[in-house]
């Protein structure tokens, strides 16, 4: 999108709005994404499948006093805004009083330029159909190997703008590539898999897919004929990989709406110590090439670096301007959630990490959601290997991990293999004394 389409896109944004107070609205706001993607899937050397799509999305909230209601479709069609608004203000007359939610006023958006997370360039679909090739071929030219899944490759391009009757407006390009394998080892019902991925805003950080492939071929060899372990309580390693899944139930946990609704395991532990002294858990949305660096939430508030546990203690809950209101608070700008959310790495690499651990679990797989988000109750299916003698040994399944989200977080050391590729990023973990399910 040049910058004249991004001119036409913020005038269609003003164009709807004024529409909105028309139609008989007192506030409003929009959110538009206009966007292209393209990917290609690979099998044993075919190509099975190759698309494009493109996509142009809007939404539209109106208010009539402290009444809203949102409508949006799948075109930015300014023949149809005013139907479209009058719709919103149809709905927003009929349902009740919501005395928290309200368009916050918002300073101008940073310039997304200083978050580099736009690359324009799109490749060609040689170059896409290159990269899935060279992460299979490298996947089935390792020894053992007898199958693939396939490889796919990918790119996309978007924009994304908000703008309000305050008037607040902003829009921002956003940049992916990606790379993904899965090799399958053995023969019939001994097969097992194994995967391995990568996507960057920017191509030249993409990792090179032949290694991306040998890694998924090396997982998948790894894991024939696993044993099932025995019951046991035992130290649990976790895998970078599975480890951010930690951090998505606490994102959950101190989300301000279950917080002003009561429903965490968390809601009283503000300002206390919920992980170990030294740990810090940080969301940075201005994060250079982060996977989900924004100049600005989905309410125009500005994004700040900000630490929610800092030395093992919680500092502050997850806020838009909504729950935030009904808390008493001022909201923390993530209004769509977190972004680059992370924790930050230990001293100690994994294999420095696990050295002292007798007998333990490396996990590499979960399967299921068993977590209570009420009580903290913890219980997921798994695999991965043992830990015998401070190493790896053999793979193990069907086996399930068990404990409450206090204990879990109480217990947890990081290791020191911190890498930012999905967005919510863990470094290898260890946490103590989780109840192991087995034979």
């Amino acid at each position: 999108m040049s910058t004249t389409e991004q001119d036409t896109l913020l005038q269609h944004a003003q164009d709807l709005l004024r529409a909105a107070r028309a139609a008989g609205a007192d506030m409003a706001d929009t959110v538009m994404n206009v966007g292209s993607s393209v990917s290609v899937q690979r099998r044993l050397g075919k190509i099975e499948e190759t698309e494009r799509a493109e996509s142009r999305e809007l939404g539209l909230r109106v208010f009539i006093g402290k009444c809203s209601a949102s409508v949006s479709c799948s075109s930015i069609d300014p023949s149809a805004f005013a139907r479209l608004a009058e719709q919103a203000v149809a709905m927003a007359r009929v349902v009740p009083e919501d005395p928290y939610t309200e368009i916050p006023e918002a300073p101008l958006p940073l310039d997304a330029a200083l978050l580099d997370v736009d690359d324009p360039r799109e490749p060609d679909i040689g170059t896409l159909i290159a990269r899935a090739a060279c992460a299979e071929d490298a996947a089935m030219a390792v020894p053992g190997i007898t199958n693939s899944e396939g490889a796919s490759a990918s790119w996309s391009r978007s924009y994304s703008l908000l703008a309000t009757s305050l008037g607040f407006a902003g829009v921002y390009p956003r940049s992916y590539h990606g790379v993904s394998v899965t090799a399958i080892a053995g023969s019939g019902t001994g097969m097992q898999r194994d995967y391995e991925y990568d996507s960057a805003s920017h191509s030249e950080d993409l990792e090179d897919p032949a290694a991306l492939g040998r890694r998924a071929a090396a997982q998948a060899l790894a894991r024939l004929n696993p044993a099932r372990p025995k019951t046991g309580k035992v130290p649990v390693m976790f895998h970078p990989r599975v480890a951010g899944s930690f951090l998505g139930h606490l994102a959950a946990a101190i989300n301000g709406a279950s917080i002003a609704r009561g429903t965490s395991f968390l809601k009283d532990r503000l300002g206390q110590a919920v992980f170990a002294p030294g740990m810090r858990i940080i969301d940075d949305p201005l994060r250079l090439r982060g996977r989900r660096s924004r100049p600005f939430d989905r309410e125009g508030q500005p994004g700040a670096t900000r630490a929610f546990i800092e030395d093992g203690v919680l500092t502050s809950w997850i806020l838009d301007t909504r729950s935030a209101n009904q808390l008493g608070l001022k909201s923390t700008g993530h209004a769509g959630g977190t972004s680059n959310f992370y924790l930050e790495p230990g001293r100690l690499s994994p294999e420095a990490l696990m050295a002292d651990i007798s007998e333990g679990l490396y996990v590499t797989e979960m399967i299921g959601m068993g977590v209570n988000g009420i009580t903290g109750d913890y219980s997921r299916g798994a695999a991965g290997f043992m830990i015998r003698n401070g190493v790896l040994a053999e793979p193990v399944a069907e086996f399930t991990i068990a404990g409450t989200l206090q204990e879990i977080f109480a217990h947890i050391t990081p290791a020191s293999d911190l890498a930012f590729k999905r967005g919510t990023d863990s470094p290898t973990l260890r946490i103590e004394g989780m109840t192991l399910a087995g034979a």
